[in-house]
């Protein structure tokens, strides 16, 4: 029998792009048809254009599952609605957007076939993109290597195959409510590997990723695998308070035994006050952060919410 394999597809305000990525996606899997079967499901956001209708319309057209998320719950969690519902041996996640070329799918289906149940995928960057981007993307990933115990390759996307191993651990096992799947499917093991691919284009729309959101996500995979943030406090605030321990020292060395008259108001007094107090703040901060992760899974809310399902017959 063909073996079975799911495509699962976040999408959310895409009604420009979706249906020229739905026919050139077709395009891939029907040639390769002939060893394998695919069930499509489509996890959409509550978009605010016409997304929800062309996508339904697809769904009807193409036999394919439509999965309509009550409020916009976000990407990751659209990805992990898609593995929650999928019935494949393996899953392909990927973004819709055709930055993720479906042409990469049988080299990732080839992997899958050599035994391997991860499939990681590498951008590689076109000439058209942004320097600024290249280069935040690189030292975000190198330091979240650094600071934790999983190592997220340069480029890393959350366009990846999975096996059946694989998914049955998320769905069971691994539950988190903010989940940085670019590093818990390194963490997960299991047999890994990564192919690279070139950066699409996007026809159409624009990334759904604002700053304030990308921000959000970088915080949230340090915050997930890493507690250095809160060692390197405690250090910044040992080495603080000793500074402060031998000011101390020399200031009551200059007035009792020199005898030195010290001013009072000193303005460097007022800017260490000052340093200082943000410093705490600071630390407070991250500790802050922490514990609102804590927060998030003690609620135990649901990571999203199915509002409507459609299942071919």
């Amino acid at each position: 029998m063909k073996q079975k394999i799911s495509i699962i597809l976040p999408v959310y305000n895409e009604a420009e792009v979706i249906k020229e990525f739905s026919d050139t996606l077709h395009a891939v899997l029907d040639g390769i048809s002939d060893r394998y079967r695919f069930e499509v499901v489509f996890c959409v956001d509550k978009s605010a254009d016409d997304t929800k209708a062309i996508v339904k319309e697809i769904c009807l057209e193409r036999s394919s599952v439509y999965l309509g998320l009550s409020k916009r719950f976000g990407h990751q969690m659209s990805l992990v609605a898609g593995i929650d519902y999928c019935s494949g041996e393996a899953a392909i996640m990927m973004d819709c957007d055709l930055e993720h070329p479906p042409s990469l799918i049988p080299t990732l289906l080839e992997k899958f076939e050599q035994g391997y149940d991860v499939v990681h995928t590498r951008r590689v960057y076109n000439e058209k993109t942004s320097f600024l981007k290249k280069t935040t993307s690189n030292i975000y990933y190198s330091m979240l290597s650094r600071l934790s115990s999983v190592t997220i390759e340069e480029g890393s996307a959350d366009f990846r195959l999975i096996s059946r191993k694989c998914i049955d651990v998320f769905k069971n096992s691994i539950r988190e409510q903010n989940q940085f799947l670019r590093g818990l499917f390194r963490w997960v093991g299991f047999e890994q590997c990564t192919c690279e691919f070139v950066s699409g284009k996007r026809h159409r729309g624009k990334s759904k990723y604002t700053t304030r959101r990308m921000l959000s996500f970088a915080i949230n995979g340090i915050v997930s695998f890493s507690k250095m943030p809160l060692v390197i406090s405690a250090i910044i605030g040992l080495i603080i308070a000793s500074l402060g321990f031998v000011y101390g020292a020399y200031t009551i060395v200059a007035s009792l035994i020199v005898s030195q008259r010290i001013p009072s108001g000193w303005p460097s007094t007022i800017s260490l006050i000052a340093f200082l107090g943000g410093l705490q703040l600071s630390a407070l901060g991250v500790i802050g952060r922490y514990i609102g992760e804590i927060f998030d899974e003690v609620k135990r809310r649901p990571m999203y919410i199915v509002e409507e399902e459609y299942r071919p017959k």
